[in-house]
């Protein structure tokens, strides 16, 4: 079952109550643990295993190391959804962190719809050496004068044209950038930035690690979300840019880091 086409009647009537309350559970959540799931339904967490592993045989979540995940498409957006959400938003978080990058800099894009509104303004720059593995970022810098794109080769992961992997890092650990513009799908209780994707947040970490600057790009719906793992802790960030101001927590766990906070006007 490819992740654009979902379970059949006939498959999710062969689960049991407790599996089909469990797999509510995570598409509504986005991500549950093993230990929430056996609390709630008060079970053995090897029990909660196997049913994670049977859903997932069956195609109707992703498991994760301590969890479980919502496919693509249910929870967690598919590419073409995301591009037709908050686009006013995207678009100003974009100009915004665009306008953090000076002309001369080498920058890093990661993959994401808000990134991809970065790399649309940044395509006005002079004298930028942008890499990334982003094939949609790379597009819309391609063939501007004045700025050299390198695209940093791997397996394309995804209809967004992201690319992972052994050689997309192997790539980044040479490099220096004097900016990395990293997107985003949640945030811990601490501030520290999440993701679902583990190969896509091996490279955010690598080219995060490698950036004299790291700004976080992150509209305002996302604040109240986790996801599946940590990216790095808050403090590896210099900036949050974002069309509001974050929930009162997430803002003093930033401020308490040393993040600036960079509030972008649709």
């Amino acid at each position: 079952m490819t992740m654009d086409e979902k379970p059949s009647i006939d498959v999710i009537e062969l689960l049991n109550e407790r599996q089909a309350a469990l797999l509510g559970i995570v598409q509504a959540q986005g991500f549950a643990t093993v230990e929430a799931l056996a609390e709630r339904f008060e079970v053995s967490a090897q029990t909660v295993r196997r049913d994670i592993i049977r859903l997932d045989e069956r195609g109707l979540l992703q498991r994760f190391h301590g969890g479980a995940g919502a496919l693509e498409g249910t929870v967690r957006l598919g590419y073409a959804q995301k591009q037709g959400l908050a686009v006013d938003a995207k678009d100003a978080i974009g100009a915004a962190a665009a306008a953090r990058v000076p002309d001369g800099a080498t920058v890093f894009l990661d993959v994401g719809t808000t990134v991809e509104a970065a790399a649309r303004v940044l395509a006005g720059h002079q004298a930028l050496r942008v890499f990334t593995n982003s094939l949609a970022s790379a597009m819309h810098l391609a063939g501007r004068a004045g700025i050299e794109v390198v695209v940093a080769g791997g397996s394309v992961r995804g209809a967004d044209g992201s690319l992972v992997g052994d050689a997309t890092t192997a790539l980044l650990r040479d490099l220096r950038f004097d900016l990395a513009l990293i997107g985003l799908s949640g945030w811990d209780e601490d501030g520290a930035p999440m993701d679902f994707d583990l190969d896509k947040i091996a490279v955010k970490r690598t080219a995060i690690a490698r950036a004299r600057q790291t700004l976080a790009l992150c509209d305002a719906g996302k604040f109240e979300r986790a996801a599946v793992a940590r990216i790095v802790s808050a403090d590896a960030l210099a900036a949050v840019v974002t069309d509001r101001a974050p929930p009162p927590m997430l803002s003093e766990n930033l401020r308490r880091n040393g993040v600036e906070l960079i509030v972008a006007e649709a």
